[in-house]
């Protein structure tokens, strides 16, 4: 097997567990319900997978090393400028990340 078809199975296996994980975050203390945040398609060499919730603001990042990130207060107009822009990382890095606060995955 090639090393290419192995990394690539390897990041199919962590978007596909990252995927179950945001499933399953839906709840909050107290037994508060909260929406599943939905996954926003990206391109990006940083930034393997975006999920976002209009309901409460909370953007996760899930980058290429494998890192989670989640913010809260984020916009929708913060995530569509991301994922569109010509280099999401970059964003990411200068106006997501300095910007907003991070919370506890």
């Amino acid at each position: 097997m090639a090393w290419n078809d192995l990394g690539r199975r390897v990041r199919a296996l962590i978007r596909n567990r990252r995927d179950a994980r945001a499933a399953a975050a839906s709840t909050v203390s107290m037994g508060e319900q909260r929406e599943p945040m939905k996954p926003v398609a990206v391109k990006s060499a940083l930034i393997d997978a975006v999920y976002f919730s209009q309901q409460d603001g909370r953007l996760r990042v899930c980058l290429s090393n494998g890192e989670d990130r989640t913010f809260e207060g984020v916009n929708e107009a913060h995530v569509i400028a991301m994922v569109t822009s010509q280099s999401p990382g970059k964003y990411y890095m200068r106006n997501v990340r300095p910007r907003f606060k991070r919370i506890a995955a």
